[in-house]
């Protein structure tokens, strides 16, 4: 669902996160003075997540016009959902490692790019498929299976941390073999004896998932590159469909690795999903490029 949003007068508060991937304070203070340029000047910087993002009570009451987003995709989940029940647009900016939401609302591009194409009157909102889970929304996706490990890979790397790396690398692997597989619980969904991963993500038809598995150490020392870059495609897969609503169930009863907008969740032994609209205008400047 694609809107307009009236931003006459423009109160602009801002939120970022330092720990997140490109998002230092020279770095906030570039979007700032884009914000600034393009009419919409942060009243407030909001340091997330010492911080809390504000609730839409408090959106409300301060008369806030844009709320923006600076950060990675669990930064931006955390607000997004902070942010339901508030009638006003919100912008995400990509700030992040991967910013799969971001590229989804303006493509490819920096944030000052996105920030310039910001038009003087109104701004263009829409509200996008997301997935409906039992711990709360989904984003840009689910991902399960014992392949989560590699985000503890991901972790190490983004605090620079050598010999974590190293360590968890080798544990990512050997529990991406040997750790309780995941089934896709849908007619004709794939592998009977499941896979080391299964992702989930949100389109305008329903959700689509892929499993990607470990025939052999090297197959899956391969795919754990294309897991910690999140760029999924990268890696041995089956496509496993597209559904209206989706069961996902660990045959071992073991409670399952899950990662939701790449953030990590206790999962369980099974799970179900179901497509779902986001209750938020998000700014959107895909068309404007």
């Amino acid at each position: 669902m694609i809107g307009d949003s009236d931003t006459s007068s423009r109160r602009c508060w801002l939120i970022c996160n330092a720990a997140s991937g490109s998002n230092d304070d020279a770095a906030v203070a570039e979007v700032a003075a884009a914000l600034a340029e393009a009419g919409f000047p942060p009243e407030r910087t909001f340091r997330f997540p010492d911080e809390p993002s504000p609730a839409p009570e408090a959106l409300a009451a301060a008369g806030v016009d844009l709320l923006v987003v600076f950060g990675g995709d669990g930064t931006t989940h955390s607000v997004v959902e902070s942010a339901v029940g508030w009638d006003g647009p919100l912008l995400v900016l990509p700030g992040g490692t991967m910013n799969m939401l971001a590229k989804r609302l303006h493509g490819d591009v920096a944030a000052t790019d996105v920030v310039g194409r910001l038009a003087p009157g109104r701004l263009r909102t829409t509200r996008p498929p997301v997935i409906a889970t039992r711990h709360g929304m989904a984003l840009t996706g689910v991902l399960a299976g014992p392949g989560t490990v590699w985000n503890e890979v991901r972790e190490a790397m983004r605090a620079a941390n050598v010999l974590g790396v190293v360590a968890t690398t080798r544990e990512a692997i050997a529990w991406s073999v040997k750790g309780p597989k995941v089934v896709c619980a849908e007619v004709d969904c794939g592998r009977e004896d499941g896979y080391a991963a299964i992702t989930v993500t949100p389109n305008p038809t329903g959700l689509e998932a892929n499993g990607y598995y470990a025939d052999t150490l090297g197959d899956f020392a391969g795919q754990g590159i294309a897991l910690l870059n999140r760029d999924f495609r990268d890696g041995p897969h089956d496509e496993l469909g597209k559904h209206t609503r989706l069961r996902l169930v660990c045959p071992d009863g073991e409670p399952m690795g899950l990662l939701i907008d790449g953030e990590p969740f206790e999962g369980g032994t099974e799970e179900q999903f179901h497509p779902a609209t986001l209750e938020v205008d998000l700014v959107t400047t895909i068309d404007e490029s």
